[in-house]
């Protein structure tokens, strides 16, 4: 079998002085990528503030399926390329596509008096999670392939109650999901680290993928919380 081309750069050069394994080389290689991915983000999310990505068409439906075909098309483009540095490129286009379409949730965010606050609130929750859950995946002792089917079941509850709020446009039912995003993208984020622990994630540009959109569903999710919590709608 042809082993798949890898021409992926090295983004971090920590700890070159130290003899590690494959699976400390993927995971320290995830976290130079995903920290250079926020980049693009922070300027797409910037650039996003100036435009109301919901305006940019014609009207409501076809800004949600613009939304869905630039995701998962881009997901699906950045897995074939998933060892050479086109699909870390992709990634970077990506992030920067996520960061501008937060323009509607941060305009709507400097509408309060504290939305500043809410806003950097919500980072620092998600910046928290990210490092429990990353301490959690090193010493947990959890069967990581349980959770997997656990998580996947739970990727396809999450799917159907977000298509039928589409619908319904419940704010309890959009509560309620944003609080379950939060668990299972905790969850996944643990699921993830571990997984490239362990041997069963090659790629870090995969693993950044996952842990990345794993980090822009906790913010922005506890970031639609904070504002209900607010006490304006």
């Amino acid at each position: 079998m042809n082993q798949p081309q890898r021409d992926a750069y090295d983004y971090t050069h920590l700890g070159q002085g130290v003899a590690q394994t494959d699976q400390n080389v993927v995971l320290r290689k995830t976290y130079g990528l995903l920290g250079l991915s926020f980049i693009p983000c922070l300027a797409g999310a910037f650039v996003g503030m100036q435009f109301n990505f919901v305006s940019l068409f014609s009207n409501y439906w076809l800004s949600i399926i613009a939304f869905f075909a630039f995701f998962y098309g881009m997901c699906f483009a950045i897995e074939k390329n998933r060892y050479s540095n086109v699909g870390a490129a992709l990634l970077m286009v990506f992030t920067f596509g996520l960061g501008f379409m937060l323009g509607p949730i941060l305009q709507l965010s400097s509408t309060f008096s504290n939305g500043g606050q809410l806003v950097a609130l919500a980072a620092a929750m998600t910046a928290g999670v990210f490092l429990v859950m990353a301490v959690v995946a090193r010493r947990t002792n959890v069967n990581m392939n349980g959770l997997g089917r656990f998580l996947m079941v739970g990727a396809v509850v999450l799917m159907v109650g977000v298509v039928a709020n589409l619908f319904l446009k419940l704010p309890v039912l959009s509560l309620t999901l944003a609080a379950a995003f939060v668990i299972f993208s905790s969850l996944l984020i643990m699921w993830q680290i571990r997984t490239v622990i362990d041997g069963g994630e090659t790629s870090h540009i995969s693993a950044a993928l996952t842990i990345f959109i794993s980090l822009y569903n906790i913010f922005t999710s506890l970031l639609q919380i904070l504002l209900a919590l607010s006490g304006r709608e």
